[in-house]
């Protein structure tokens, strides 16, 4: 390790210990490190296993599961930071249903984080929600997500190029069978889209319907290559 490096670690150190600590949002203990302390993130279930890079299921050795091999959705590659378990499943719900929008900043630092720098998008689209969700909600998570995100990478953000123009019954409530059908026709895309790159951004990616009735749209407007950026991985019972 360099001097220099050294010298700027503790300058680091040194800015954190002078900063105000504030309850973490999990054990309550007082925290320096952010929203949550330093134990609770050690604790956080970060997704590191071997996994499919088209939709970031687990697979032995990295390799392209099988449902993409024979399937293959319209986005081909998916970045997610946790797995979708506890501790971070209560957050995301905190976030979307309790309003802890200070969370949607913490979650897209994080992420930031595990994006490959070299091969970034030329345009970010969050997942949009439909008016009405979007009046009763009075935010939308994924928007608030992309638009930190997009700050830190020097992203161009199109907040307007996608509507959802049917207001669909939230795909939690739907068995996993059901939930391509319900957002079928779900979004429309207004924006020419001719050979970009474009990312979509949401919260929690589970069976991926979504993300692939959105990639259908923005596909239809021309973009060449599409990928997913989310928080979280809904991953199968034997490896949560």
């Amino acid at each position: 390790m360099s001097i220099l490096y050294s010298h700027f670690l503790n300058i680091r150190a040194g800015f954190k210990r002078i900063l105000p600590a504030q309850p973490c949002v999990l054990c309550g203990s007082m925290s320096i490190d952010g929203l949550w302390c330093a134990v609770c993130d050690a604790a956080m279930p970060y997704f590191s296993a071997p996994h499919c890079p088209v939709c970031a299921l687990p697979t032995p050795t990295g390799e392209v599961c099988g449902h993409c091999l024979t399937q293959p959705p319209l986005f081909t590659r998916t970045t997610a930071v946790f797995g979708y378990a506890f501790p971070l499943d209560k957050l995301i719900q905190g976030m979307k249903y309790g309003e802890q929008l200070a969370l949607a900043h913490a979650f897209a630092k994080k992420l930031v984080q595990r994006i490959d720098k070299s091969n970034l998008p030329d345009y970010v689209i969050a997942m949009p929600l439909h008016p009405a969700k979007l009046r009763e909600r009075g935010f939308n998570q994924s928007l608030l997500l992309a638009a930190t995100v997009a700050r830190e990478l020097k992203l161009e953000l199109l907040p307007d190029a996608c509507q959802r123009v049917r207001d669909t019954p939230p795909q939690s409530a739907l068995p996993w069978k059901e939930r391509k059908k319900n957002v079928r026709n779900a979004f429309c895309c207004d924006m020419d889209l001719t050979g970009k790159r474009i990312v979509l951004l949401d919260d929690v990616l589970t069976t991926g319907a979504s993300l692939n009735a959105l990639a259908e749209a923005v596909s239809k407007k021309g973009a060449i290559q599409i990928s997913a950026w989310v928080v979280a991985r809904t991953l199968p019972r034997h490896h949560t």
